[in-house]
């Protein structure tokens, strides 16, 4: 997702144009390089099919078994993919399981509709502490504030959006809501400020990596 206008560039066409990218991500001390754009975590779309596809990173919501057979099945993409998990009574513990079942996995992304609470702040906290070398993705959230927070709590990369267009239903359901470009002006800037990065979540079921 483009956060500004057109620009001057010194590329005579487009096919000049360079997608891959390379971070190096704070807290993890981990890297990566490729196209960062990153299949949703969705049930219907952060699927084992797409990231067989895709290759790049995607998210799956399928059990310790599910994840021991792609591992099996792709070797080379278990590292660009990563496991979400909510914050949940047992989700801690599955995460669990499923990082010490399969151990090439580099990221994890905790997940919510809406990461303003403390309890969210926390699980991040406690997946930091148990997992220092795991390159953690955190949210959602529209603001510079709360970045920080999650950045300082351990989280590499926030999760930036809520409710923020038509195919959304957070907003009608909560009452919460956030213009997109704003929030990632507002929360790369924040981000960027303690050396993270943000993800901005698009509505087409793809995230880009900044």
């Amino acid at each position: 997702m483009c956060c500004s206008g057109p620009k001057r560039s010194t590329l005579k066409s487009r096919s000049e144009v360079d997608l891959m990218r390379s971070f190096t991500f704070r807290n993890s001390k981990g890297s990566y390089r490729g196209i960062p754009i990153i299949a949703a975590n969705m049930d219907t779309v952060g699927t084992f099919e797409m990231a067989g596809v895709f290759c790049v990173w995607g998210w799956c919501p399928e059990g310790v078994d599910d994840w021991k057979e792609f591992a099996v099945k792709h070797p080379e993409c278990i590292e660009s993919v990563a496991v979400s998990t909510g914050t949940g009574e047992n989700d801690f513990e599955r995460l669990s399981d499923i990082l010490a079942a399969v151990p090439q996995i580099q990221y994890v992304c905790v997940d919510v509709a809406n990461g303003y609470s403390e309890h969210f702040v926390h699980f991040v906290k406690d997946v930091r502490q148990k997992f220092p070398s795991h390159t953690i993705m955190a949210g959602n959230v529209v603001t510079g504030e709360m970045v920080e927070e999650l950045i300082l709590a351990g989280a590499d990369i926030i999760k930036v959006g809520i409710g923020p267009g038509s195919v959304c239903t957070t907003r009608k359901k909560t009452g919460v809501g956030y213009p997109q470009l704003s929030a990632v002006i507002e929360c790369a800037d924040a981000a960027h400020g303690l050396g993270g990065h943000i993800i901005s979540v698009s509505y087409s079921y793809l995230l880009s990596l900044h």
